[in-house]
Order: structure tokens, then sequence, then C-alpha cells
């Protein structure tokens, strides 16, 4: 079973996705509420009431993934908002990261057992979306380092100045999906939609206005990729 993960690219109601059922799911970390099929998981992290948004910095990222693991989901793909770090990736343009840099301190399942993992990025699932999104004709960026910041709040000039030496990309979310769904022992991999230069990038000053209208005309192009790689699975 698939499960999906998407966010200001709501993805929600739209062709594949227009006969899931909603339900809410209790976990041992707390509630996740999910749209599902009998072969289809699809979570709205930001949740679906626009009066009632759920901030990067207060997604429950161990509810999500467990309750996706309870549902039998064998495979996470997540579709990620992100800003660019390098003046050549562009509003528009469409990533597959390959690793991931996470500073603060990150979410985990753990609490006093000794356990260390390594994170990754699925590589089988990598090249799913980067053949799915070959098979619609979509250009994809393959490969590149994802920054993750804490949110809610865009980063300062001085911080993107330091980021973009070592990364390529910056959002608030994919590294703790990464970094539960391997706790979990769930593949993952993300799809990233560039929605805006960083801070300091271009002299363009950042809005939330300018990213919502980029990830919208993002959301066309990832939901013909999510349903190429849902029909590729069930062939």
């Amino acid at each position: 079973m698939l499960g999906i993960i998407s966010g200001t690219i709501f993805l929600h109601g739209k062709g594949v996705f227009k006969n899931l059922r909603e339900k809410e799911i209790t976990t041992e970390y707390g509630n996740s509420l999910v749209v599902a099929s009998s072969d289809l998981v699809l979570i709205p992290r930001h949740g679906i009431d626009p009066e009632n948004y759920i901030l990067p910095h207060r997604i429950n990222h161990q509810a999500n993934m467990k309750a996706l693991q309870d549902l039998g989901v064998n495979e996470v793909i997540s579709v990620n908002s992100t800003g660019s770090l390098k003046p050549h990736i562009e509003p528009g343009m469409l990533v597959v990261p390959d690793d991931f840099i996470k500073i603060s301190e990150g979410p985990t399942i753990f609490t006093n057992e000794i356990a260390h993992t390594t994170p990754t990025i699925d590589t089988i699932l990598r090249q799913k979306w980067i053949s799915a999104a070959a098979e619609c004709g979509i250009n994809v960026i393959d490969g590149g380092i994802y920054w993750q910041t804490a949110g809610p709040r865009f980063e300062s000039r001085a911080e993107i100045a330091m980021m973009s030496q070592f990364a390529d990309i910056v959002g608030m979310t994919m590294a703790s999906e990464a970094i539960i769904a391997g706790e979990l022992d769930l593949p993952y991999a993300s799809l990233c939609s560039i929605d805006n230069f960083a801070h300091g990038i271009v002299e363009k000053q950042l809005t939330m206005e300018k990213v919502i209208r980029y990830a919208r005309k993002n959301a066309a192009a990832i939901l013909k990729i999510v349903s190429k790689y849902i029909e590729r699975m069930e062939t």
C-alpha cells in the first residue's frame, strides 16, 4: 500500500484522490487525520481546514508516520514545498532530493531506548519519482540536498547565505518525515516543489503570497506525476 503526504501543494479531493474517505487514526503518538481507500492513504500534513492550518513546527510527524504504518503502508512518498538556495534552481522547478541536513533537534519515536538509525532517502522510491515524471514529460532535477529549518518563520538573509554553501533547497518538513520513516522502517522519498527563492538569493522580497502562487502553478504537474506513480504501481 502507498502512503502519500502533501501540504501547501494540496492534493486532497483532486484526480485520483477524489473518492478517498476521511478518518482519524489514533496512535501511541497522538492522532492523525488521513484520507484513504483500500490501497492508498493520503495525509494532508497541514490539515484540511484553512482556518486551522497546522504550522510546520506543530506537525505530529510521529503520529502521521505511525498511522501510515498501522494502515499497512509499505512505501511513503511526499510532496514538499521548498525555497531555492541556488540561483539556477528557479521557482517552478521540481527536485527529487537525495540527502538532507537538519541541525535543530529532530523528532523521534524513541524515548528511553538506546537506538541509533542512519537516516536516508530511499533510492528505489527516488527512481520511481524520476521515472514517473519522465513518463509525463515533466523535467525534474535528480538529486539535491534539502536543509530543514524549524519554522514557522522564514530564514534570515545571513542564515540563507550560510545554508546555500551546503544545500540546494530549504524547507520545514521533509527531513523530519524522513527521520521518522526511517525509525519505523518505512521507505521514504520526496518530490520538492520550488516555490520561491530563499531570502537573499535574488533581490526580490519573499512573501507567503508568492510561495503559494508558485506552489499552485506546480500543483498540476505534481498531480500528473503522482497519478503516474500510482498507475505504474498498479501495472
